[in-house]
């Protein structure tokens, strides 16, 4: 019999071999991947060029130019729209929590008679289009002398939002009435129960609430254009990058650097808030 001779694998080409499979495993999320990533890089890349090679074909900057970003708060107040924007996000995410988590205990850990009822009401207002009801909300306010400001977009969180309390609703209903049932044999009340018990085992739900809040408010421009826009200095970035793409649409070193001064705080809260945005929308609330 011949016996047959088995050659050794070098250390390289296993590696080489392993990476490769690796990557044809994952070709198609890879591929995924490089398409949602590219037009980030794109804008990354054309706000550190110049004017000029900005309206080129290039793809890489010839020479780095960091001070694009202090060119725009130079020809653009656009520190005040920042901070207008803070405190509109701010303002409209705590208030949207303070009146939500008490109306999600509520319709979560409560029988009352007309409570599914409520609940049903407030999911055809999810339903229900925001510009049917923008004509008479608008007299409303101007009415109250409040247009040209952001307190119309911020007032109204104080009752409550749908999306908000419906998430939390279904959050809550996962943790275990014995809980609070075992509270209340403690001698809590409603208040107590929702403060001590309730609100610390809910984290993750009213983590993720606040994050869906956070981006909506931070990327709000229908809102502001419509209560604003006659009042330049509460503008917020959202109306504020697309004045200044308008008066420097030449400029797309510019424009590009300004869009990546406003996507980077959305950018930043996502990543350092990404543990607790998938906990609040894929575990139960059981704290063991």
């Amino acid at each position: 019999m011949t016996a047959t001779v088995t050659r050794p694998m070098r250390r390289g080409t296993t590696v080489r071999e392993s990476w490769l499979v690796v990557v044809a495993r994952n070709s198609v999320a890879i591929a995924v991947a490089v398409i949602f990533l590219a037009p980030f890089v794109f804008v990354f890349l054309l706000s550190f060029m110049t004017s000029d090679q900005a309206l080129t074909a290039n793809l890489w900057p010839a020479t780095w130019h960091p001070e694009n970003f202090l060119d725009i708060f130079r020809k653009f107040p656009m520190f005040d729209y920042l901070v207008n924007t803070v405190v509109y996000v701010v303002l409209a995410t705590g208030f949207m929590l303070l009146s939500s988590v008490p109306a999600a205990y509520a319709l979560a850990k409560l029988r009352w008679r007309g409570g599914n009822a409520v609940f049903i009401v407030i999911i055809c207002m999810m339903m229900l289009p925001p510009q049917v009801v923008t004509v008479p909300l608008y007299l409303m306010w101007a009415n109250a002398g409040l247009t040209g400001t952001l307190w119309p977009l911020i007032l109204p969180m104080l009752a409550g939002d749908a999306f908000s309390i419906f998430l939390l609703r279904q959050f809550l209903l996962t943790i275990p009435d014995s809980i609070v049932d075992a509270a209340r044999i403690d001698g809590c009340g409603e208040w107590q129960v929702l403060l001590q018990v309730v609100v610390p085992m809910a984290r993750p739900g009213i983590a993720a609430t606040a994050i869906f809040q956070f981006f909506y408010a931070w990327n709000d421009y229908y809102g502001p254009l419509l209560y604003t826009s006659e009042d330049q200095s509460n503008w917020t970035l959202s109306i504020a990058l697309s004045q200044f793409k308008h008066l420097h649409h030449v400029e797309w070193n510019l424009v590009m650097a300004a869009t990546l001064l406003v996507m980077a705080p959305v950018i930043i809260v996502f990543f350092l808030a990404q543990k607790a945005f998938v906990q609040g929308v894929t575990l139960t609330g059981v704290k063991g």
